[in-house]
């Protein structure tokens, strides 16, 4: 057990900046393409953010054309370079599901004066 608590202590020393529900992060994702391996942004708004520790997980969700793309990043995995707040968001829900059938202006966060 303690052999566990050191591999997670270890992976977990990486500086990552708290995300909270409603921000609008940045996330900078390695892509393997073949040998070769480069940096792919992800930006949009933190919907949910779930378990801790080790297995902390978030959910970001922007719109692609017309189409809402939602992929969920490991905070302490190996893959996530970085992630950067672009801006904090005032929300009073944990998880803010209803953003998927809104469209438009009603799907805006509130900025935070924070």
């Amino acid at each position: 057990m303690d052999a566990l608590k050191l591999i997670a202590g270890e992976s977990m020393k990486k500086e990552i900046p708290t995300v909270n529900v409603g921000d609008t992060v940045r996330v900078q994702v390695k892509i393997k393409e073949g040998d070769r391996e480069r940096l792919q942004a992800f930006e949009g708004t933190v919907i949910a953010k779930k378990h801790g520790g080790i297995s902390e997980t978030f959910t970001v969700r922007r719109l692609l054309h017309g189409v809402g793309v939602e992929r969920v990043f490991p905070i302490h995995s190996p893959n996530v370079h970085s992630v950067e707040i672009v801006r904090a968001g005032k929300v009073r829900r944990s998880k803010l599901y209803y953003l998927r059938s809104r469209v438009g202006k009603a799907a805006k966060v509130k900025e935070a004066l924070r």
